[in-house]
């Protein structure tokens, strides 16, 4: 039966002033263009069960020669998503959006919204205008971040070069993208030298837990790693359940993950409900959970990672 309470840490907003932009966005990648509103929002987690939901806003928040526009878009952003929050604290959450690359006004976001905002964690995209998270330029962040023990939502974006045609980007090329930060994050070292940080992989984390043997043969590529330590380190990602919860996903990502390292997402609006939907039900209906294990999935594991959202 579905869980009346699950944690949705895979749930997005379009402030209305970026409505237009978003529109213009899912038109560019060939997807169907979402539709959100904080009313139709709460409708939706009722109808599917979902007590309350982490908003984040899952685009570039500017163009890569305009970093005023970028940090004040996400400072805009942030501080409409609080108000929300501050509104219905048992309903949302906040993933704090951060303007990558520049290192130095995501430092300023950051502080601001866990400090100012109470955010309970930060989003960034998989690749900030072509720089993948490994880069060593974001070093002062990962510093900043793993002193305040930050929860990380990575959410995909589209990779550098061309789509193939008739191919949406959000159905390839995102969980490439992801798969793709996630072993430039592990071989640069990242995880390892920042542990207090929590990251989150969306999509069952793309291809990464498939094919988790296979990237681990980096370690033997690699002066200093090893493949045992490659898979060490993918096994500290978290990963959500969203647009990814398929009967042949998910033994693939129960087998991987470590304990207590899978969320429910729901992905919406990006995801529409009729599509979200039947992953809720595939998820629900696996026929191979453990005991209490799909409870730890829609709700222990998110109350372990965020305990302000745990209930009394």
């Amino acid at each position: 039966m579905t869980d009346p309470a699950r944690i949705d840490v895979h749930q997005h907003l379009i402030p209305p002033e970026l409505r237009r932009a978003m529109s213009g966005r899912a038109a560019a990648f060939g997807w169907p263009a979402p539709a959100w509103d904080e009313r139709s929002a709460i409708a939706m987690m009722d109808r599917r069960s979902i007590a309350t939901g982490v908003l984040s806003y899952a685009a570039p928040v500017g163009a890569p020669d305009n970093q005023e526009g970028a940090r004040a878009t996400a400072r805009r952003v942030n501080e409409y998503t609080a108000e929300l929050v501050k509104d219905r604290p048992d309903r949302f959450g906040h993933f704090a959006v951060l303007p990558l690359p520049d290192v130095e006004g995501a430092l300023a976001e950051a502080a601001h919204a866990l400090d100012e905002l109470n955010a309970d964690g930060v989003m960034v995209l998989s690749n900030a205008h072509g720089r993948y998270l490994g880069d060593s330029a974001f070093e002062p962040l990962w510093t900043e971040l793993d002193a305040r023990a930050t929860v990380v939502l990575i959410h995909p974006t589209a990779p550098p070069g061309a789509t193939l045609p008739d191919l949406p980007g959000p159905l390839v090329d995102f969980p490439y993208d992801t798969t793709r930060t996630a072993l430039h994050l592990v071989l640069s070292g990242v995880p390892r030298r920042y542990p207090h940080i929590r990251m989150i992989l969306p999509h069952a984390g793309g291809f990464l837990p498939y094919a988790a043997h296979r990237f681990s043969c980096a370690g033997h590529l690699q002066p200093g790693t090893t493949p045992e330590g490659v898979l060490t380190d993918l096994r500290r990602f978290y990963f959500d359940t969203a647009f990814a919860a398929g009967p042949a996903t998910l033994p693939s990502l129960l087998a991987f993950a470590a304990p207590g390292h899978v969320l429910y997402g729901s992905d919406f609006p990006m995801v529409p409900e009729d599509w979200g939907t039947g992953f809720d039900l595939a998820l629900d209906n696996y026929p191979h959970w453990a005991a209490a294990e799909l409870h730890a999935v829609n709700r222990g594991n998110a109350e372990a990672l965020l305990p302000r959202l745990a209930r009394g």
